[in-house]
Parts: C-alpha cells; sequence; structure tokens
C-alpha cells in the first residue's frame, strides 16, 4: 500500500520548484494579452491542439494509461512527446498519476479528490506530494508495461526540454510575444483546462452511470478539453476509446481517433456501445421472461 499513498501522505512537503514555475509561467499568461496578433493566436490554438488534445488526450489518457487503441510505435513515441509540449509531468508519472487515481477514485488515496477540497482537486494536488513526478517504485508498480521502455524513460526524465525548444523557436519565428502565447498562455489554460477533470466533473454534471464515485458528465468541460469532460462515461468504462456516447456528446479525441482507425494508423479500437449493451439486456431479459 505504501506506493499508493505517496501523494496524500507526503502532503505536508511543499514542492517549491513546482510552486515558483506555475507562479511565473500565470504571471507571463497574463502578459500574453498585451501582445496579440493573429499569428500568435494561431500558435496558441495549434500548440493547445498539438499538446491538449494529441498529446494528453489522445496519448497520455486514452492510448497510455487505458490502451484503449494500439498504434505503431513511432506514433505512440510522437503522441507521448507531444504530451510533454502539456507541461504536465513525463509519461511514466502521468499515467502513473491517472492509474492510481481510478484506483482509489474519491477514496483517501485518490490523488486529486473534490472530497479533499475543490482547491486540492483542481490545483493543490500538484503543490504537495508526488503525484507530479512520481517514484522508481510507484511507476514500476503502475505502469509496468511502459517502465522499461527505453523512450519513455527519456521522455519522462527530460519531459520539459520539448518545451524548451518549441519556445526557442517560436521566439526565432514571431519574436516574445508568439512564445508568450504558444507557450505560457497556451501552457496555463491547458493546465486549467485539464485540471477541471479532476474537480469539476466531480462535482458538476449529470450522471448517465451509477458509478462508485463522483463523476459527473460536463459538457463545458468536455468542449474545453477536447472529449475529456464525459466524465462519468469514461469512469464507468475507463478503457472505452470513445468517451461521449450520445450524438450530443462531442468527442473531438475519438474523432481524431477514428480518423487514425480509418487511416490504417490505429487497430484494436476499443468503444463502448451503449445501444449494443441496451439491445443485449433487452434479450437477455426477453430469455428470463420466456423461460418463465
Amino acid at each position: 500500500m505504501g506506493a499508493t499513498i505517496s501523494n496524500r501522505a507526503s502532503a505536508d512537503s511543499l514542492n517549491l520548484t513546482t510552486l515558483f514555475f506555475v507562479v511565473v509561467f500565470h504571471i507571463l499568461a497574463v502578459g500574453a494579452f498585451f501582445t496579440f496578433s493573429w499569428q500568435n493566436l494561431a500558435a496558441f490554438l495549434i500548440l493547445w491542439w498539438v499538446s491538449g488534445s494529441l498529446g494528453i488526450g489522445l496519448g497520455y489518457h486514452r492510448l497510455l494509461t487505458h490502451r484503449g487503441f494500439k498504434v505503431p510505435k513511432w506514433l505512440e513515441y510522437t503522441l507521448s512527446l507531444f504530451g510533454t509540449l502539456a507541461l504536465q509531468s513525463g509519461p511514466l508519472s502521468w499515467v502513473s498519476t491517472h492509474r492510481i487515481h481510478h484506483a482509489f477514485t474519491d477514496q483517501e488515496n485518490d490523488p486529486h479528490s473534490p472530497r479533499h477540497g475543490t482547491y486540492w482537486a483542481h490545483i493543490g494536488w500538484i503543490f504537495r506530494g508526488t503525484s507530479q513526478n512520481q517514484t522508481e517504485e510507484t511507476m514500476r508498480r503502475y505502469c509496468p508495461d511502459m517502465i522499461d521502455d527505453k523512450v519513455h524513460r527519456v521522455l519522462n526524465r527530460f519531459y520539459w526540454v520539448p518545451t524548451v525548444l518549441v519556445g526557442v523557436g517560436l521566439y526565432a519565428i514571431g519574436g516574445f510575444g508568439m512564445m508568450l502565447w504558444g507557450i505560457f498562455l497556451r501552457t496555463v489554460m491547458g493546465w486549467h483546462f485539464t485540471w477541471l477533470v479532476n474537480s469539476a466533473t466531480h462535482l458538476w454534471g449529470s450522471r448517465r452511470f451509477e458509478t462508485r464515485d463522483d463523476s459527473r458528465n460536463n459538457g463545458l468541460v468536455a468542449a474545453l478539453s477536447w472529449g475529456e469532460g464525459w466524465h462519468n462515461n469514461h469512469h464507468a468504462h475507463p478503457r472505452s476509446a470513445k468517451h461521449g456516447l450520445a450524438w450530443y456528446e462531442i468527442d473531438i479525441n475519438w474523432m481524431q481517433l477514428r480518423v487514425l482507425e480509418m487511416v490504417g494508423l490505429a487497430k484494436d479500437v476499443y468503444a463502448y456501445d451503449a445501444k449494443k449493451q441496451e439491445e443485449r439486456k433487452q434479450v437477455k431479459l426477453d430469455a428470463v421472461t420466456d423461460a418463465a
């Protein structure tokens, strides 16, 4: 049990480095609004999509954490690289934290449950404990499928390097303003959109499934996180790579995955189908009724 409670057990330990960089990023993000240009906005949008949707949503979450589909190794590494641009830690740490979250959702050992407070669930948890940078022991326990992958280990250790390189490139192309929009504002907004999944979708929204946790489906969070806000659906069927289960539950990440599947880059895609499940239940119910 020791590895599962590392975040809560060390809650008295303040991560000063994390706190420093989060504060600096927020300050510089505000500065971005004084340097608006259409080119800067384009840099923001493109990198938000690459890091938040392709990197976190498809890569870190639906592929690496839940193995809802398979892609060639080169594409898996590319999605992981994109995920590092979100500056939410490396793939091994991120996946370990999220698997712990699913193992102990809204219980004492959940790294970011609103039951420990809304502030804790949204941002407080990254300032204390080890969830942003998991120990070797914890990663080996929760990422046995990835822990010995040399590429993922390098990305996990140096996850901040791609952002530095992209920042240098943006500065060379569009100056300080483009770097503010493409790195600092984009990263801060991406942080909060992801953190809303941790906090808001365990507090507000609708529940299609009676899960043992507080997960909710929240359309606003889904819109801000490329489809990750259909959280009750996800907690009911975590391996499903499809989170939006109704026509009105727009899931951009799922749409992109379907494109990858159609062009042959994704296979063994698992998607929960609510309609088929209802049909199966009805068939079983009819069989029981006929037998009676």
